[in-house]
């Protein structure tokens, strides 16, 4: 059974479990998703309503809550099947450590699959840090224009999204420590902590908005 089909309850206990998988990268993916679905909540119930005053001409806002809709609920499916591929991602690499090792052959080709296994394993969360960007600007957009009595569903679907991309920046850091390659962890890292700096000051642009609406 797939992760996401399962219970909340059912998932908790799996992921509480002595079993390192399911783990911080499944749990930044749900995150991302949680924050997507949110984002297409608040999109829903502002889409077709009366919008405010100074939010804009309604016709672009109610664009926006349509692409806010569209884009959540894809991007929630995706983060969906990110939970999965991290979990996969992990097990590859547990496979590749299962491999013959007696002789150098075997050895060098044990250590090949470890390493291919730990690429893909830093490859997965990076895109959930990635789709998190979106789910950050689409959260700014509903924010600012959407329904004002779902603003405080806005601004939690920031902090989602915003969490997720911390933890899957970690998770990518974290598995570059045992990858050789130099010029891949570069690359990847660089990558990360850019795309990270982005979506935490998306976040607190949303978190402002948030704030200045309660003042």
């Amino acid at each position: 059974m797939k992760l996401f089909d399962l219970t909340v309850r059912d998932f908790l206990s799996d992921l509480g479990s002595d079993s390192p998988a399911p783990g911080g990268g499944t749990v930044a993916a749900l995150c991302g998703a949680l924050g997507a679905s949110l984002v297409a909540m608040v999109g829903r119930l502002s889409a077709g309503r009366p919008v405010a005053p100074g939010t804009g001409e309604q016709a672009d806002v109610w664009a926006k809550m349509e692409t806010a809709v569209r884009e959540g609920d894809e991007l929630s499916k995706r983060f969906l099947s990110l939970m999965e591929e991290d979990t996969e991602a992990f097990n590859a690499y547990m496979q590749a450590l299962k491999l013959p090792k007696g002789t150098d052959d075997e050895k060098a080709a044990r250590r090949a699959a470890m390493q291919e296994a730990m690429k893909g394993a830093a490859r997965v969360p990076l895109e959930t840090l990635r789709l998190c960007e979106r789910v950050v600007a689409l959260s700014h957009d509903v924010a600012a224009m959407g329904n004002k009595n779902a603003l405080s569903d806005a601004g939690v679907a920031a902090l989602a999204a915003n969490a997720a991309a911390v933890g899957a920046a970690y998770n990518v850091r974290i598995n570059l420590l045992s990858i050789a390659d130099a010029d891949f962890c570069a690359r990847m890292r660089s990558d990360a902590l850019a795309v990270l700096e982005r979506v935490e000051k998306r976040a607190h642009d949303v978190r402002d908005v948030v704030e200045r609406s309660f003042a």
